[in-house]
């Protein structure tokens, strides 16, 4: 799936490579010195030609062996400092162009990190990671090598081209003339190979991401023998990629058709040209050898005019790719004027509160239609209601994961978009359901969320000890390095019971004044629910909790349960009052009972 805005208008190429200036910016110096050494190089290869002309016409034309001698120097000299100029362009570009990749690459992860959970809903996992990897590293090569010499070799042959006026007028007319159409192919092939550039570089990411489908899927795939069917789709996309690098190919082909014969068909025409020239007098041999010899120099910049051109093109499609990103607006930001709670007391508020998702229909109702809830410093909440009803997405509004599109939630009386992201995401903590942990130890995991605890320090043991024993994650000390055992990618090495334990870990290891917690305990056995439950209810006495309750023994834990019904808070109170009065709620308990009962009878069998 390409994730591009086709309504933005299209900049010019170098407009869109501008967009680059403020990265570049800080090496620019070098760069210009890299762009110099490259120019005087290649000014020295030009200067080559008219010194063969003063050795053909004086010391070989004279046949004094010691001049001839001096020429030869001299030649070499012009040759060795040419290769000089060579290195010292090598010098100056690398070391920035990497400066320029490495702030590209951070600028981009932290504005991953900073866009809401909405863009990463639209966006494939794929496509971010071959923009962060694959077409930044191209800006780096671009910078390094391609725009340098761009500018360089254009600015040769525009020299060059002058100075071939100055032997006649008739040659150097011969060879810009038929030079001339390799700007009208150059025209065409950017409207062609532009396309095929930005399709390839897409379809690229397309293919990152069913490879990183497949490699977290694994599990899924052999279970239910689909690896076969996977590797049908995985083949499908390669090939489509595979003919869209072989289109590629074909474009850049045809421009190095035309950026081979036409310097040919103008030597030859050249050459015609010299040779009655110098029978009629009107050029001498020398001149003519120079003239030669010029045009040889001349013939590597303009050949590699279509491979820097198509370079200039993956760039430019690189860098629209890059600010797709970038240009992602962000409506989950900090207020203007930020305002602090010192000593949240932990009154979580639901007033009027609706969201809908930005694509949804006109005519569909909002997800959340007109939220009243309110919960007391200290009180545990649990949200109950059928499938489809909005728990889940009603969890995600305290910590603005998303924004309220109507109504408001608030802390302690104040509006959550009037905390910054970082103070409100502070004082509210939550566990997912689906627990996500990450490739460091147990024990950088669990302490995620204190950053304020020194590492190693003996606070920080006993916060990690505590939130361990609370949820019931002892099974870390037979870990073959206890809590600093490194867990693989997303927490796979261990089962979804350790992975859940070690996600409530961290939650009640931030110590939040708020915790919100969606089902956290649904792959837990019922033996340690219980122990976990009895731990949590110690740790809830003072902390405000909104719980998630797919379990009756869950709903237990609550000083009173909210009955959500398509979007709407229709029941608030505790769990037996709730039972007495609302039908809707007794349906509700009812399937949770015969969901846990067929839960029980599954763990018996096994």
């Amino acid at each position: 799936m390409t994730t591009t805005d086709s309504s933005r208008p299209r900049l010019s190429t170098p407009r869109a490579l501008a967009r680059l200036i403020p990265f570049a910016k800080p090496v620019l110096p070098r760069l210009g010195l890299g762009a110099a050494s490259a120019l005087a190089a290649s000014l020295l290869a030009l200067a080559i030609p008219l010194v063969l002309e003063a050795i053909v016409g004086g010391p070989i034309a004279s046949g004094d062996p010691a001049a001839i001698a001096w020429g030869a120097a001299g030649v070499l000299a012009l040759g060795l400092a040419e290769a000089l100029m060579v290195w010292l362009r090598r010098f100056f570009v690398l070391g920035p162009a990497t400066m320029v990749e490495y702030d590209l690459r951070h600028t981009f992860y932290q504005r991953l990190q900073r866009l809401p959970v909405a863009f990463h809903d639209r966006w494939q996992s794929g496509q971010l990671l071959s923009r962060m990897m694959q077409d930044i590293s191209m800006l780096r090569r671009w910078l390094a090598f391609g725009l340098v010499l761009l500018v360089v070799n254009v600015l040769t042959i525009v020299v060059g081209t002058v100075l071939l006026f100055r032997w006649h007028w008739l040659l150097g007319t011969i060879f810009l003339v038929t030079s001339a159409p390799l700007w009208y192919a150059g025209y065409r092939f950017e409207k062609r190979y532009g396309t095929l550039a930005r399709q390839s570089q897409d379809q690229a990411g397309d293919l990152a991401t069913s490879v990183e489908e497949s490699v977290h899927g694994i599990r899924v795939l052999k279970a239910f023998g689909r690896g076969k069917h996977a590797l049908r789709k995985f083949t499908a996309q390669a090939e489509t990629l595979r003919e869209t690098e072989i289109s590629k190919a074909r474009a850049v082909g045809r421009i190095w058709f035309w950026l081979v014969l036409l310097p040919d068909i103008a030597f030859a025409l050249c050459l015609g040209a010299g040779v009655y020239l110098a029978a009629a007098g009107q050029l001498g041999v020398d001149e003519l050898i120079a003239f030669f010899a010029m045009a040889t120099v001349l013939r590597w910049p303009m050949e590699s005019i279509g491979f820097l051109f198509s370079f200039l093109l993956d760039a430019r499609t690189a860098t629209d790719r890059i600010f797709d990103v970038f240009d992602e607006e962000n409506h989950i930001v900090d207020a203007v004027d930020p305002v602090s709670i010192a000593h949240p007391r932990g009154e979580l508020v639901f007033e009027g509160a609706h969201f809908r998702y930005q694509d949804a229909a006109a005519n569909e109702r909002d997800l959340l239609d007109g939220i009243d809830l309110a919960l007391r410093p200290g009180e545990t909440m649990a949200l109950v209601g059928l499938t489809g009803s909005g728990k889940t997405t009603l969890t995600t509004l305290p910590t603005r994961l998303y924004d309220v599109t109507g109504g408001r939630v608030t802390l302690d009386g104040v509006d959550v978009r009037d905390l910054t992201l970082k103070e409100l995401r502070t004082h509210i903590g939550m566990a997912f359901e689906d627990a996500t942990l990450f490739s460091q130890s147990v024990r950088d995991n669990v302490l995620l969320g204190r950053e304020d605890l020194a590492p190693g320090s003996a606070e920080a043991d006993a916060v990690l000890r505590e939130a361990l024993a609370v949820a019931q994650a002892g099974f870390v000390d037979d870990l073959p390095d206890g809590v600093d055992t490194i867990i693989g990618e997303e927490g796979m090495s261990l089962s979804g019971g350790q992975r859940q334990r070690l996600a409530l870990a961290r939650a009640v290891a931030a110590r939040p004044a708020v915790l919100v917690l969606d089902d956290p305990l649904s792959a837990l056995d019922v033996d340690t629910e219980a122990l976990v439950e009895d731990a949590l209810r110690e740790v809830l006495k003072d902390t405000t909790a909104l719980v998630v309750a797919h379990r009756p023994s869950t709903v237990m834990l609550a000083d009173r349960v909210a009955l959500l019904e398509a979007g709407k808070v229709t029941a608030v109170g505790p769990h037996a009052e709730l039972l007495r009065t609302s039908a809707h709620y007794r349906h509700v308990i009812s399937s949770l009972e015969d969901e846990q009962t067929r839960m029980r009878e599954r763990e018996v069998n096994l």
